[in-house]
């Protein structure tokens, strides 16, 4: 047996202990950090050796790393730590790993230079003053030693165990056969496809139609593959919750066959899901399940890894039998899951959980985007950052004296900004120099004050602080991938003299943050019913050039769906009076003609409610429910509840909302949808400038398809895939729309519906 580890994961390991504490205070950045520590180097004499490789066995593990420094006239090992504030803002906990990473290091020294005893130091040094804290202590070579081995020892005991879960897993892979015994028409396919990417490296774009099973058809080969490639871990991440659904169901039909794998599979949750004292902070002061949360850490890790399903129920239920916070028990047991299962943004976003920890861990891992092509607005959101003057006011009223001058400057220049704007929005070519300097200043003034004084997680200079730090990263970042746009309040037009504004770092294309995450995996699979047109998610995606694309075959026949365009009603803004009428009508025509469950889809909820007024007036016994703005969870159990297998009536929605895709309605749940929209995002300011944006990036025969037409026709051909959902299904699709009669409309519709 082999395990090679290194010396930080090592001690992060063994030697944590006491409290979990999260009381934020601003730590250094990499780039601060580099720079301090060649500042204490430099200070050094001439013989002082800097970044000295060390490596050591200990029955079969290896142990290796780079020591920061030696200095052979004292005979001193050196680990060096920046930090900023107070020396005391440094974490016991912190301080603990810190002084078994610089022992470790030096048992490694003495070894390799046989040295009989030794001076091994911590060297803590303040970014902000360059204050140098040393801490200094001298240990004989065997006492050093030892310590090493028992570090070693209780590492071992777990290596040991988890090589033997990995061997058994992998042995298990390779002798799994398909759960279903054959593939159903189409998987086969995607199997083939996403199996190679898998074997191979790199990314893969699969439109892969409902019906099908793309879930299990892109796990599984995944799975098979990774004993051969010598996957460490795969990601499953989904932009809604019925997609984490599919993949958990169909691990647990994996898990539950023959010769199971045993795959330890964890279902990530959010923190405000997860956390059981929500008006409690995160520091062992305050919640009792941070309190000594790293004591009784291994024992709650080694009880959570006897299950295979670490869902939020199964960890919460291990977390407080031991004491400990649920939330972050599951993200230590993602270094020790074999799937992990969660939404986008921990692996995609800039500050993302999985892909920091891959990075850091060197894991060779596969990721699966399902419905990917939601991650082009979700990463939009993710890379887009936003300043509210509102919350600089909170901040500023929250703040202590020595901060109000700096967010009074702050205050000045954003409004002089605000004063010469004309318009209530307006996009400029970048953030001006003076308000992008006076952020900045506000927020190095933040960081100092916050080094000194750590603040409540809820106080709002803390919110205002969070929201500038992620501002300023974008707008240094800022290119043609990008808007910086101001919008003024309302109160602009009502006489205010210095209106309230939002400034904006907006996102358009996602793809030059999104590269880094796919060179990040060995492989990615992208599926989706709607991924075409290809080259509209590769370019906004960020995805390699020669990443292949597959269409698998829909498992339906025309006969199954009947798709009838109405080309004589208009449903754009301007037309909408005179669409109500036609669209009623014809609901009710249709009701008639076959009775059962319906949804209509529609572009807003004021049309939504105007079209279902109408239908009560002229149509009342048609039954009707409507979904509503900001429904809530029952809510919408409750919308999806009317559709059963005897219901009968229409359900309203809107367009590309919580009912239009993600929905399974099969049978008679659902027989048919009308949808009265081309699902175009609305033609405003903000849309039109990054049209403006598309148009320079791709060419002005591609920025309105890019921003609006392949956005909008994704979202209805989404709507209308909740109708056949088995090859057993019949319906009916209404296009509402004059628009649906044009060719290049035409031509983004699924190529098995025959269109009348």
């Amino acid at each position: 047996m082999s395990y090679a580890v290194a010396v930080r994961a090592l001690c992060e390991f063994t030697a944590r202990a006491g409290d979990l504490d999260l009381r934020f205070t601003p730590a250094p950045s990499g780039l601060e950090g580099m720079a301090g520590h060649a500042v204490v180097t430099g200070r050094r004499g001439s013989d002082y050796e800097t970044e000295v490789p060390l490596s050591g066995a200990f029955e079969g593990l290896l142990v290796r790393g780079r020591a920061d420094g030696y200095d052979p006239a004292a005979n001193q090992l050196e680990e060096i730590k920046t930090y900023r504030g107070q020396i005391d803002s440094v974490r016991e906990n912190h301080r603990v790993v810190h002084w078994a990473q610089a022992r470790v290091y030096g048992h490694l020294l003495c070894q390799a230079r046989g040295l009989p005893s030794l001076r091994v130091a911590l060297v803590y040094f303040n970014v902000a003053t360059e204050e140098e804290t040393v801490l200094v202590e001298t240990h004989q070579a065997a006492d050093l030693a030892a310590f090493f081995q028992e570090q070693c020892g209780r590492f071992l005991a777990w290596a040991k165990t988890e090589l033997a879960h990995r061997q058994a897993r992998d042995d298990a892979l390779e002798k799994l056969a398909f759960p279903h015994g054959e593939f159903r028409a189409g998987q086969r396919e995607l199997a083939v496809a996403a199996y190679r990417t898998a074997r191979d490296g790199g990314c893969l774009m699969a439109q892969a139609p409902t019906g099908i099973g793309k879930t299990l058809g892109t796990v599984f080969p995944l799975l098979k593959a990774s004993p051969g490639a010598g996957l460490d871990k795969m990601f499953f991440l989904a932009a809604k919750g019925s997609g984490r659904g599919l993949a958990l169901q169909a691990l647990e039909t994996v898990n539950a066959q023959p010769a199971a794998p045993g795959l330890r599979v964890l279902d990530l949750q959010a923190r405000d899901k997860a956390c059981v004292h929500p008006d409690l902070a995160c520091h062992g002061d305050s919640c009792p399940l941070a309190r000594g949360f790293y004591d009784r850490l291994p024992q709650a890790r080694a009880a959570a890894l006897e299950h295979t399903r670490l869902d939020a129920p199964a960890v919460r239920a291990t977390a407080l039998e031991h004491e400990v916070c649920p939330y972050y028990l599951s993200q230590e047991l993602i270094r020790w899951s074999d799937v992990v299962v969660g939404d986008y943004n921990y692996y995609y976003d800039s500050t993302a959980m999985l892909y920091a920890l891959t990075q850091a861990h060197q894991w060779k891992v596969a990721v699966l985007v399902d419905e990917a092509h939601n991650l082009v607005d979700r990463a939009r959101r993710m890379y887009t950052g936003e300043l509210d003057q509102d919350r600089l006011t909170a901040a500023r009223h929250a703040a202590p004296k020595a901060l109000k001058k700096t967010l009074d400057g702050l205050h000045r220049s954003w409004n002089a900004l605000n004063k010469k704007q004309a318009e209530r929005y307006q996009a400029y070519e970048a953030a001006p120099a003076g308000v992008l300097a006076t952020v900045q200043k506000a927020v190095a003034a933040i960081t100092e004050y916050l080094g000194q004084t750590p603040l409540a997680q809820d106080d709002p200079l803390l919110g205002f602080y969070f929201d500038a730090l992620h501002f300023m990263r974008l707008a240094e970042q800022f290119g043609s991938h990008a808007l910086f746009d101001v919008t003024q309040s309302e109160a602009a037009f009502a006489g205010a003299k210095t209106p309230p504004s939002v400034l904006c770092v907006r996102n358009v294309i996602p793809a030059p943050y999104l590269a880094a995450r796919y060179a990040g995996a060995h492989a990615t699979v992208l599926f989706s019913g709607t991924l075409s047109p290809q080259q509209f998610y590769r370019d906004t995606l960020g995805l390699p050039r020669d990443t292949p694309w597959i269409d698998v075959a829909a498992p339906f026949q025309a006969e199954q769906l009947a798709v009838r365009v109405v080309g004589n009603v208009s449903t754009r803004f301007r037309d909408r009076e005179r669409s109500l009428a036609p669209i009623a009508d014809l609901i009710a025509r249709q009701y008639a003609e076959r009775p059962g469950n319906y949804l209509g889809f529609l572009s807003s909820f004021d049309y939504l409610k105007r079209v279902a007024d109408l239908m009560r007036q002229r149509h009342p016994q048609v039954p009707i429910w409507l979904q509503t703005p900001g429904m809530d969870e029952p809510g919408r159990a409750a919308f999806l509840a009317r559709f059963t297998e005897t219901g009968q009536g229409v359900g309203f929605a809107v367009l590309g909302g919580a009912f239009s895709e993600g929905v399974d309605l099969p049978g008679k749940r659902l027989i048919g949808a009308f949808i009265a929209t081309l699902g175009l995002p609305q033609v405003n300011p903000v849309n039109e400038n990054m049209k403006r944006a598309m148009d320079q990036r791709y060419g002005e025969e591609n920025g309105y398809d890019y921003t609006y037409l392949y956005p909008g026709m994704q979202k209805v051909v989404q709507a209308a895939g909740r109708v056949i959902r088995t090859e057993h299904d019949v319906g009916t699709v209404h296009l509402i729309d004059d628009r649906y009669r044009r060719a290049k409309v035409r031509g983004l519709l699924p190529g098995w519906w025959r269109v009348d």
